[in-house]
Formats: structure tokens, C-alpha cells, sequence
């Protein structure tokens, strides 16, 4: 018999950094949670990377994961500075899970997609629909930042399984 497993996913952003919790056995997924941290963007960059680091750190003692997916960030040509703003998020994210002890994997938002709806490709709707229904759950789950890190959790809990 396999044992408990408990993933967490991290989709970074400033605005909203997404968590998405999967626990389960094998394949099977016995619970699930998820939400979001938020920060305003009148505060200056600095302070809303510690809050994003402390509440992600502080939640992530709490939990215990048996494993941190982070969302392995890129830059799109048009948009350099965005990259660069997920790049400082996702050195906060990286750095909390470290303190808080836990094992990290980077994960590509492709990867994550191609293993929740079979694309790599697949838009917001298309993954959000997907993890709602692998999870049976019977509303939208919003905001999409934590669908997205429930995707991130679900790839990050099935590659698990296979490497056990």
C-alpha cells in the first residue's frame, strides 16, 4: 500500500500567487484545497515580496509537503519586464520552500498543461475545466492563479506516483 502523499503548486505572481494543495494515495486523490495571495500594487515592490515570501513560507511549515512545484517562469519577447517581475516572485517562492525544508521542482506552465488537458498549449479555460474536473469540483475555480497551481500540483502528484 502506497502512502499519503501531499503536493503543493505555486503559480507566482505579485498581484496573485496562486497555491494549489493535492493530497492522495497512489493515484487516487483524497483531498484538495486552494487559494491565492494577494497584494496591492500601490505598496512598493519590496513589501509585497515579503508578504508573498512570508505568508508562502509560514503556510508551507504549516503544511508539510512531501513536495513544492513551482511554476518555472519564462519571458515572452514583448513583455520583459513581466518576466523579470515573475523572476523576483518565483526567487521568493523558491527561497520560502527552502527554509520551510522542502523538496522543489521547477515545472514548466507546458508541461503542467500537457498533463491536466493533454496540451501543452491549452488556454486558461481549457486547464482551469480540466483540473475542475479531474477534481470533480462543482464550481469555477477562480481565481485562475490557483488553477493554474493546481495544475502545477496534480503534475508535479502524478509524476510522484510514477517515480514510487
Amino acid at each position: 500500500m502506497s502512502l499519503m502523499v501531499k503536493v503543493i503548486g505555486l503559480d507566482p505572481g505579485l498581484a496573485g500567487t496562486g497555491i494549489g494543495v493535492i493530497e492522495g494515495r497512489g493515484t487516487d486523490i483524497a483531498d484538495y484545497s486552494f487559494g491565492s495571495i494577494s497584494t496591492h500594487k500601490d505598496d512598493p515592490t519590496h513589501s509585497r515580496l515579503n508578504t508573498i515570501f512570508t505568508r508562502v513560507c509560514d503556510f508551507l511549515c504549516q503544511e508539510k509537503p512531501d513536495l513544492v512545484v513551482i511554476e518555472d517562469v519564462f519571458s515572452l519577447e514583448k513583455y520583459p519586464g513581466s518576466g523579470i517581475m515573475l523572476g523576483k516572485v518565483s526567487g521568493v517562492l523558491l527561497v520560502a520552500a527552502f527554509k520551510a525544508g522542502a523538496r522543489v521542482e521547477e515545472l514548466s506552465v507546458r508541461e503542467a498543461k500537457r498533463v491536466v488537458t493533454g496540451s501543452g498549449s491549452a488556454d486558461k479555460n481549457q486547464v482551469e475545466k480540466s483540473v475542475r474536473n479531474i477534481l470533480n469540483h462543482p464550481h469555477p475555480i477562480r481565481p485562475f492563479h490557483a488553477a493554474d497551481a493546481l495544475a502545477l500540483a496534480l503534475a508535479g502528484f502524478y509524476r510522484r506516483q510514477k517515480q514510487l
